[in-house]
């Protein structure tokens, strides 16, 4: 059974702007949407286990998961063998490609619904990505008591999401750590 003090850190780790090692987090990466971020403002690519570091930041890591699309690239499993050995769980995707030649490859819908269905289980919520589509994401998880926190380049990462955020690291403000 739960004591009262452990309830008060509990709600205390949810509260905006506090972060402490007894908070349970989970972290959310959208792999291509910081690949191509980090290539169009730097030409150069992300490193994902200073990431992962950085968002857990001495918390109870409960799981993290970096969404991939396979582009049938070389190097690509490669890649995600390495995210693995990090510490995420791989989800992936094939690229799809319709009549006309037109190729699209999101994870929007499927990063919300394992956020939703994290939330209840943990006290923060970590999205690393500057998608605006996530921002009524945040508010839900918000209004379920959990903490939102965003990692992401500023330049490519929407308002709207920055407003819902109740943290953000700007991964431009150190190129050193976050970028390879």
């Amino acid at each position: 059974m739960e004591t009262l003090q452990d309830l008060l850190l509990r709600e205390v780790g949810k509260m905006p702007g506090t972060k402490h090692k007894d908070q349970r987090i989970a972290v959310f990466v959208d792999v291509q949407n910081m690949y191509y971020s980090a290539m169009n403002l730097f030409k150069t690519k992300v490193n994902f286990n200073s990431i992962l570091k950085t968002a857990v930041s001495n918390r109870k890591l409960i799981r993290a998961f970096a969404y991939v699309i396979e582009a049938d690239v070389k190097g690509e499993k490669n890649f995600h063998d390495r995210l693995t050995q990090i510490g995420f769980e791989v989800k992936s995707k094939e690229l799809q490609t319709f009549f006309g030649g037109a190729k699209k490859g999101d994870w929007d819908v499927g990063i919300a619904m394992d956020v939703i269905r994290m939330a209840p289980k943990v006290d923060t919520i970590v999205i690393v990505s500057g998608d605006g589509d996530f921002a009524d994401l945040l508010k839900y998880v918000k209004s379920l008591g959990c903490r939102a926190e965003v990692i992401s380049f500023k330049k490519t990462t929407s308002a709207k999401l920055l407003a819902e955020a109740d943290d953000f690291i700007d991964m431009s403000s150190n190129k050193k750590k976050f970028l390879i």
